[in-house]
């Protein structure tokens, strides 16, 4: 018989590749396609969302990296889940919420792709050609993460240099050519945000560094996993955040608030117009096509080897529909499958808030595990731990107020589609596996913990 289970390659990403392939899925998704996003809510307060996101995503890390520099593995979320929770429909359902928003990433990432790479086009182009290239790209990603590990952190390694400094050069030339007085004040803020707003600001802001988790589902993959996970989480975090604020401060002195808004899915390739000229945007957009396509390479790579873990767990069902391969290969079929139909279906916006709505959700689950069952065990701070906890209510509750008022029915979406994750975590588990699997393994586990 064949061996189908998932495979890990073993110490195959470097600390290099490893910060590369995490920056690679935070600035992918991150500012060239939420700082237009992220204003529009914020006003000039745009670059303050950014710092907050990252001082909140700073406090979400310690979960994680306490968790999966003790126990690394493969599964990353899914493992620390299980952990907390055991083999329980909390666990499987939180993975699912994850692995979820992830693949809404990649359709938020491969649109982003296609609205820059229609400005190298002169004219009006019709916008059905944006789904077309997003879906295009995902092709593309599949095909190279079919060819493995050492293909990839290849490709991550140019491409986190290649868009990072191009980034930075974007900034340098466009505060240069446009001076460093700015056109979207701070203080008193531009567009005059209220508080709420500002608040759901942050919660989209926190999509563009959650990318972070990307690195703990690799675990064991990554040379000495113990010590490198928290280094590279660290360390991809904080070259994102001077990346994004460097690139804030050029597109305040280059556009105004409305000019941002009015070009929030293209808004950097629109801020270097008028700073650099036509060869500016080019620049740019090249910039945007290298970063989003390396940001969707890499989430491609994450989400696959997550949901092969959880299929491993006997988590979530499975089937090789006549498929070749392993469960690996099979995960990955099914992740570019769910992010090609998003990103023909959904507009940036609304994939946006629904990527935001589920990962504040099971990043809450995660904190409240490790604080409730883990805490002792990893040696974790309980002040930490509550303090994610609350921040991430408040970026959600202010998110759900704000998107409720603007877009009810994108909210409602959103809560059904947890609410399914949920239902459908439960019938499998107690249906499908058992009552007496789930509540048995769940009672010893409580009762583990308790001793």
């Amino acid at each position: 018989m064949t061996d189908r289970s998932a495979k890990y390659e073993k110490g195959s990403l470097s600390l290099i590749a490893t910060v590369a392939m995490g920056t690679g899925v935070m600035i992918g998704a991150g500012i060239f396609a939420l700082t237009g996003q992220v204003a529009e809510l914020a006003g000039g307060l745009f670059p303050a969302a950014f710092i907050i996101a990252a001082i909140i995503s700073g406090f979400s890390a310690y979960s994680y990296i306490k968790v999966a520099g003790a126990h690394p593995s493969a599964g990353g979320i899914a493992m620390i889940l299980k952990k907390a929770y055991g083999p329980s429909t909390v666990t499987g359902a939180a993975s699912l919420l994850m692995a979820l928003s992830m693949v809404i990433n990649e359709s938020l990432v491969a649109r982003t792709f296609g609205a820059y790479t229609l400005r190298l086009f002169p004219g009006e182009v019709p916008d059905f050609w944006v789904p077309v290239l997003a879906v295009g790209l995902i092709a593309v990603a599949f095909g190279v993460n079919v060819a493995g590990n050492k293909v990839i952190g290849t490709v991550s390694n140019v491409s986190a240099f290649l868009k990072i400094g191009g980034l930075l050069v974007f900034a340098a030339i466009a505060v240069a050519a446009s001076g460093v007085d700015l056109q979207i004040q701070p203080w008193p803020p531009s567009g005059d945000p209220a508080a709420p707003d500002f608040i759901g600001a942050i919660a989209l802001a926190i999509l563009a560094f959650k990318g972070f988790t990307t690195i703990t589902n690799s675990g064991d993959e990554i040379v000495e996993p113990e010590k490198n996970i928290g280094r590279a989480i660290v360390i991809s975090l904080a070259i994102c955040l001077v990346v994004y604020l460097a690139v804030c401060f050029a597109v305040a002195s280059s556009l105004s608030l409305e000019e941002l808004i009015r070009a929030k899915d293209y808004a950097l390739a629109e801020a270097a117009r008028p700073a650099i000229g036509g060869y500016g945007t080019t620049f740019t957009v090249i910039i945007a096509i290298i970063a989003t396509a390396s940001g969707l390479l890499a989430s491609v790579f994450a989400v696959s080897r997550m949901l092969a873990m959880l299929t491993d767990m006997n988590l979530i069902p499975h089937s090789h529909f006549g498929m070749p391969g392993d469960i690996q290969k099979h995960t990955l079929v099914y992740t570019v499958v769910i992010a090609a139909a998003l990103a023909a279906l959904f507009d940036l916006s609304r994939i946006a808030s629904m990527g935001a709505i589920f990962y504040l959700v099971m990043d809450m689950a995660i904190h409240w595990g490790v604080l409730r069952h883990l805490r002792a065990e990893v040696e974790a701070s309980a002040p930490v731990l509550v303090t994610a906890i609350v921040l991430d209510a408040l970026a959600l509750a202010a998110f759900l107020f704000v998107k409720g008022s603007s877009d009810p029915l994108i909210v409602g979406v959103s809560l059904s589609g947890i609410a399914i994750v949920f239902a459908f975590e439960r019938f499998f588990l107690r249906r499908v596996r058992g009552q007496g699997s789930e509540d048995g393994h769940t009672q010893q586990h409580n009762e583990d913990h308790d001793s």
